[in-house]
């Protein structure tokens, strides 16, 4: 056969002369199975279907080996998650109990050992207790005391220790000793710094009575009775002096006076003073403050009785000794004292005017003879100004 041949695939198609030959001597049916077998080679060689009508046959799908093919496991649900939790927690609640019942019995197996390797006895032998969880918690806890109270000692015998605890008592003294006067001037202002005599209670301010020769102040408002010493120095030292057992009088020319005469009569006293420093007198005047106008003061000086109301009250610099020197007609009564408790900044002057005697009976000033003086008294030196002087 050529290639450009074609094979008649028809019944009807002419065959060549050879095969002509040969068909005419077939029958038809023979020469139709021959037409259907060679139609159904030539349909094998091209893969096509025989017949247009028949299905072709269905091949068999090859399987992803990467499909997943088995089913989600079911989730835990909240119950079991407890269960499971719980079993976990008894777990480990059991395994440290048996761990320190353990640890803990074989301690104190050697320590029975020792004890009885000591003494020289043979030991003896006993069942072996169970601690319950109790116990063996309070023993824990009684190692960790142990410890603490073992460091605790070890710490305050060290070097370190002890040159630490003495500086800060030793800054504590110094803290102490230089602000004490702020300190115990401040309690004394809520207590009463002196006490009155009964005999100098006074009924009626207005009689004029005798009374002892003693010189003294009397504020029953703030429970003062207090001595007062005259006719001293306006220095600082005389001062000083005299306030140690009482009232110093402050005489400077323009106000030299004494109660009974017209002018003023000056009295200083201390609100506080150091620790350090003697007499009993330091905190007198701590509530001198608390006076106000109308208050009465009482002065007994020569025998008698002198009856004074406060007027005024003012604050004023040590330096401003010039307050103190006024023109006036009547005798009049000034006490000073440092402010604010504890300092020695200002100066708190309190200004009382004589009702009792007759005022206008009153004697005359007396001569200015004696000299003036920079500023007013105050306060001791403090601790440091002790040891290092004053500043300027």
């Amino acid at each position: 056969m050529k290639p450009n041949e074609v094979i008649p695939t028809s019944a009807n198609a002419p065959l060549p002369d050879k095969q002509q030959a040969n068909n005419s001597s077939m029958t038809e049916p023979q020469r139709q199975a021959t037409v259907e077998l060679v139609r159904s080679q030539i349909d094998n060689l091209y893969n096509t279907p025989s017949q247009p009508s028949e299905a072709p046959t269905p091949q068999l799908e090859t399987p992803n080996p990467y499909e997943r093919t088995h089913t989600n496991n079911p989730q835990p649900d909240q119950e079991q998650w407890k269960q499971y939790h719980s079993a976990w927690q008894t777990y480990y609640q059991k395994y440290y109990e048996g761990y320190y019942t353990h640890h803990l019995n074989k301690a104190v197996q050697s320590n029975t050992s020792q004890t009885n390797q000591y003494f020289d006895k043979q030991p003896i032998e006993t069942e072996e207790e169970i601690m319950t969880k109790d116990e063996a918690l309070f023993d824990l806890r009684q190692k960790l005391l142990s410890k603490v109270q073992t460091s605790a000692k070890k710490a305050r015998k060290s070097r370190h220790f002890i040159p630490i605890a003495s500086a800060i008592i030793v800054v504590l003294i110094f803290a102490f000793l230089q602000y004490n006067r702020i300190i115990i001037s401040n309690v004394m202002a809520y207590v009463s710094p002196g006490s009155i005599d009964p005999q100098n209670i006074v009924i009626d301010p207005s009689t004029d009575i005798n009374v002892g020769p003693e010189s003294s102040l009397i504020i029953p408002k703030i429970n003062v009775d207090v001595p007062v010493k005259y006719d001293i120095g306006n220095d600082y030292a005389s001062q000083m002096k005299a306030m140690e057992t009482g009232l110093a009088h402050f005489a400077i020319p323009g106000a030299s006076s004494h109660p009974g005469q017209i002018g003023n009569t000056v009295l200083s006293g201390h609100s506080s003073n150091d620790l350090l420093d003697s007499g009993d007198y330091k905190f007198i005047f701590a509530q001198l403050d608390k006076l106000t106008v109308g208050d009465s003061i009482y002065a007994h000086y020569g025998g008698k009785r002198y009856t004074y109301s406060v007027t005024s009250k003012a604050v004023v610099k040590p330096s401003e000794v010039n307050k103190l020197v006024y023109p006036t007609t009547k005798p009049v009564l000034t006490l000073i004292t440092c402010t604010p408790l504890g300092t020695a900044t200002n100066r708190l002057l309190v200004t009382a005017e004589q009702v009792s005697p007759d005022p206008t009976a009153s004697t005359a000033a007396p001569v200015d003879n004696g000299s003036g003086t920079s500023a007013m008294p105050g306060n001791s030196p403090t601790f440091f100004e002790r040891l290092f002087g004053r500043g300027n």
